[in-house]
């Protein structure tokens, strides 16, 4: 893989002479008039089609800063919409909604490289920020990479910036059928892991990548985050909240601003308490969670 990439652009409408402009794919009344709130806030003017059909064709005219998809269609449709706009708009913004999960819909989105995704029902918050980061973000589009992927188990290549940290977070979010409290607990486990990598290891250095891996067993998720660092020892990590002793929860708060690093360091202690193992290599470069499905009853 290359790891010093050449970030382009994607088109966008020039500010000289109008607004930015949004394409939506009709949601319904309530969502339309969400998504439209939205750019508004931030001087943005959408456009509202009815279908796929009519966005391709309208996108094939002229430029839009991002397109949204309509939350009625599949998340199979929208891909392949994005799918064909990438002949005509080769890094196009595009954030689809998808009226339900469907397995292998995720990998394929992140294949034709869209934005983000979120079926139904979604949280208005993830997606109102996830928008707006769309909106502001000038490169994107070589973020993230997959390396290898099966039904149960995928490789990605992520760049060190926050930002792809956050749209993986989401992807990996909308990837998976458990109940709501599990893939949540998974998903803020990892989003903490994965910006500690990339902090830490990686320096946000957008030239530089983490590996990831995701597992899924009937038993349990399996998260493995390989950092580019040089590594490091527990027992060196006094700028995190794991460090302090019992009687000193914030002592490592100390440490942080010592070292001028932003404020933070709960994110390991947090990860241990949502997963039920949180292992590091002996470089320390290198880290796994493991999260069981079906724990036995007690007693």
């Amino acid at each position: 893989m290359d790891t010093n990439p050449s970030f382009l652009p994607s088109p966008v409408n020039h500010p000289s002479s109008k607004k930015p402009t949004a394409l939506l794919v009709d949601s319904g009344a309530e969502t339309n008039k969400l998504l439209e709130n939205i750019f508004g806030e931030e001087g943005w003017s959408t456009e509202l089609v009815a279908g796929n059909k009519e966005a391709l064709e309208l996108a094939k005219t002229q430029p839009f800063g991002l397109i949204v998809t309509g939350a009625r269609t599949s998340g199979k449709e929208d891909v392949e919409l994005l799918r064909r706009l990438r002949m005509v708009r080769p890094h196009m913004r595009l954030i689809i909604l998808a009226d339900e999960f469907m397995p292998g819909d995720i990998l394929a989105a992140i294949r034709e490289r869209a934005f983000s995704y979120f079926s139904r029902p979604f949280s208005t918050e993830r997606l109102s920020a996830m928008i707006r980061a769309a909106m502001t973000e000038p490169y994107w589009d070589d973020g993230i990479e997959i390396l290898s992927a099966t039904p149960n188990w995928i490789r990605l290549s992520v760049r060190c910036d926050l930002l792809t940290a956050n749209r993986l977070t989401q992807f990996s979010r909308e990837s998976s059928d458990l109940p709501d409290a599990e893939k949540e607990e998974i998903a803020a486990a990892f989003r903490e892991i994965l910006l500690n990598a990339i902090e830490h290891g990686g320096n946000f250095d957008p030239s530089q990548f983490v590996e990831v891996s995701y597992i899924r067993t009937r038993r349990m998720v399996l998260c493995k985050v390989k950092d580019p660092g040089q590594g490091f020892s527990l027992d060196e990590l006094k700028h995190s909240a794991l460090s302090n002793p019992p009687d000193e929860p914030f002592r490592h708060m100390r440490e942080r601003e010592a070292q001028g690093l932003r404020p933070g360091g709960f994110g390991i202690l947090m990860a241990k308490k949502l997963v039920d193992d949180l292992l590091y290599n002996e470089q320390g470069n290198e880290v796994m969670l493991v999260k069981h499905l079906d724990k036995p009853a007690a007693g």
